[in-house]
């Protein structure tokens, strides 16, 4: 008896808690969902129309705003001025079930359950997929992120029902249509079907309108003028969708797939709002890359997306890329960063010359292009000066055969006696950069090299680097970042585009930027790298692209075009970094693709001169103009009465060359170098 009585009260405890579980779990959903409806209803579902033609706003810096990514966001009709080809197409691939559900699927949500258990038990904690209704779908592009979480799927459904009882099928069906995104800043069947085939929306044929259903999972992807591979192949599988819903003809399906799909890339023209294309471009590639956002996402979502951008620089480089006078060589290539010197933060970039395409090729960014002399502080004179060496130690300037029979020279065959460090970082000599990297270890620059952030490969790890000897280059970007440690006091920050994102119902997505500082040199080193820097631009390499009243430092570079050796001087890159304790600024010049007979001129006069002496003028100018510390008053390392005689007279005669072709802010050349000759007489008069 006792027994029994000893199991009936287990079993009565064990009840009890059965039922305080079960509760538990009841009042969770029941808050939960009350919590949802409560979001769901506050979402001002009855403004959705508005809410999907509300397009991403830029901010600027200061929190003004910049622009937009697009004015309007496609061109609306009504379902009854799209083709059915399409409807059926879109219906049948995207949602089949749709005119008889309200809002969302039991089997998709079975199928998401399981696939989050299944991700839980393999360590992945989120959602691979739950087959999103159309009405769903436009709760995503209007309310929700892209995140694939319970959470996010149950807000979907909430939204979902909200929509549901307040619009009918065929106006859902229509915003979704008119709201979808389909690349090159395309929203809307309507623009689609202008911008790919040149019809209407209510004249698609059925295979134009499977092409544009099927970019509806993945616009980029999709693309026909692209990927005409992946768009043929997600075409037939949307015909193939139709026929397995009685919506076209197995015959028919397999006739369309034998043919081609005939697109042309959308001749879309950028609206005013999207003043600003090439920083706007890098704005979306970062929320891309770095944030995981979509193209579709940040383009359709109603996004606020506020940046590092000084409006005034951009709206000045590009200005200055569009005088021709700035650019002696016509056809050529370029692009020009500004960063803030203490953040990071992007102020304006240029990708190219010539006419924008939409998140096209920017030079600034993506380019890999040899750095040249630019790398000589950042693998050579930085990491010695932290090995002891310094400003005054000097250096063979006559041709050496290294290790591996490397014989570097200088340019344009130039030789002398022992120079020191400081006349050797202003006039770019060769040989001294390469002695010195030999001397502290070609794995030491190497590893500053990674340090500074360039993407060096192990192949580049030999006594080459010191001349920028890469496998695949650098970009203007990064050789910029890198040079943030100089006027930051040794540390470097690391460039970017976005300091916040907010969603369009108010909740901040990213709160602060994913950036780091860190210190890569000391500031013994940054300034004593500054004092030698100055040198460039005063009497060195870059005298021709000096700004006028500024006082700068940094570096020059130019690579040997290998390509056109019977063609005396020829450069294929130009590259010139200038930098204040406010910003820092970096050019490139260059061909895009090395050609017999195109090459550019290694004197920066003819070149890259002008325009970055004219830009780094207005950076500077619209900087807070920050004096240099202890470097201004640091005294300059002095060379021999020879070796500045001799460096006075070429640099004269390489400023002195094609003066009649300058832009009218470039200073004359035989002036400047008379004036300079004038100043040192004075000064050797005094001493």
């Amino acid at each position: 008896m006792f027994k029994k009585n000893q199991k009936f009260k287990f079993f009565i405890k064990k009840f009890q808690l059965v039922r305080w579980v079960i509760l538990f779990f009841l009042v969770v959903f029941f808050v939960g969902s009350f919590y949802l409806i409560v979001q769901a209803q506050m979402a001002d579902v009855d403004k959705l129309s508005q809410q999907l033609a509300k397009p991403t706003t830029i901010y600027d810096k200061s929190g003004k705003k910049a622009g937009e990514l697009a004015d309007q966001k496609g061109t609306q009709v009504s379902l009854k001025e799209i083709s059915p080809n399409l409807r059926k197409a879109v219906l049948s691939t995207e949602d089949r079930n749709f005119y008889h559900e309200f809002g969302f699927s039991f089997s998709g949500y079975a199928r998401a359950l399981w696939l989050f258990v299944r991700n839980k038990i393999t360590g992945r904690n989120y959602i691979s997929g739950g087959g999103s209704t159309i009405t769903q779908q436009l709760a995503k592009n209007a309310y929700l992120g892209q995140e694939q979480t319970f959470t996010r799927k149950f807000k979907e459904l909430y939204l979902s029902i909200e929509i549901e009882k307040n619009y009918s099928k065929n106006k859902i069906l229509s915003m979704y249509l008119n709201s979808s995104y389909f690349g090159h800043n395309i929203y809307g069947v309507e623009d689609a079907a202008e911008g790919y085939f040149g019809v209407s929306a209510a004249n698609l044929s059925v295979s134009q309108a499977a092409s544009i259903a099927g970019m509806l999972a993945n616009p980029t992807l999709y693309d026909p003028t692209k990927y005409l591979k992946y768009a043929t192949s997600r075409r037939n599988t949307v015909l193939q969708n139709m026929v397995s819903n009685d919506k076209l003809s197995q015959k028919k399906a397999t006739a369309i797939e034998k043919t081609k799909v005939v697109a042309k890339t959308p001749n879309v023209s950028q609206k005013t709002n999207y003043q600003y294309p090439w920083f706007f471009d890098a704005v979306i590639d970062e929320a891309i890359s770095k944030y995981h956002l979509t193209e579709t996402e940040i383009m359709n979502r109603g996004y606020k997306i506020y940046t590092t951008l000084d409006q005034e620089d951009q709206k000045d480089l590009q200005e200055d890329y569009s005088n021709k006078y700035l650019f002696p060589v016509e056809d050529d290539q370029s692009a020009s960063i500004a960063l803030n010197a203490r953040t990071g933060g992007i102020l304006a970039v240029i990708g190219g010359r010539g006419k924008h395409v939409f998140r096209g090729f920017n030079r600034a960014i993506q380019a890999r292009r040899s750095p040249g002399s630019l790398i000589k502080p950042l693998v050579v004179y930085a990491p010695a000066l932290s090995r002891g060496y310094s400003s005054t130690s000097t250096f063979p300037n006559t041709p050496i055969t290294f290790s591996g029979n490397y014989r570097p020279t200088n340019a344009l065959g130039y030789e002398s006696g022992k120079v020191d460090m400081a006349t050797a970082i202003a006039d770019s000599y060769n040989i001294p950069a390469v002695y010195l990297l030999d001397k502290i270890g070609v794995k030491t620059g190497y590893d500053y090299a990674k340090k500074f952030g360039l993407p060096v490969e192990k192949s580049d790890e030999n006594l080459a680097l010191a001349l920028g000897g890469m496998k695949e280059g650098v970009s203007p970007q990064e050789m910029a970042q890198a040079y943030t440690a100089f006027a930051n006091n040794g540390k470097m920050s690391a460039a970017h585009y976005i300091t916040k994102i907010v969603d369009a119902t108010g909740s901040v997505i990213v709160n602060r930027p994913d950036v780091t500082q860190k210190q890569v040199i000391s500031k013994k080193v940054a300034n004593e790298m500054t004092t030698m820097m100055f040198g460039v631009y005063k009497d060195g390499t870059g005298a021709a692209a000096a700004p006028s009243g500024y006082k700068v430092a940094g570096k020059t570079g130019t690579t040997q075009d290998v390509d056109n050796t019977s063609i005396q001087y020829a450069s294929k890159d130009l590259w010139a970094i200038a930098y204040t304790p406010d910003l820092v600024v970096a050019s490139w010049q260059g061909y895009d693709v090395s050609t017999t007979g195109k090459t550019l001129p290694t004197y920066l006069s003819e070149s890259l001169g002008p325009l970055f002496k004219v830009q780094t003028e207005q950076l500077i100018s619209n900087s807070p103009q920050t004096a240099f510390g202890s470097q201004s008053s640091t005294k300059e390392s002095s060379s021999s009465w020879l070796d500045k005689l001799k460096n006075l007279f070429n640099n004269s005669g390489k400023t002195g060359k094609n003066i009649s072709n300058q832009f009218a802010g470039i200073k004359d050349k035989i002036s400047d170098a008379w004036n300079s000759l004038s100043n040192f007489i004075q000064e050797h008069l005094k001493q």
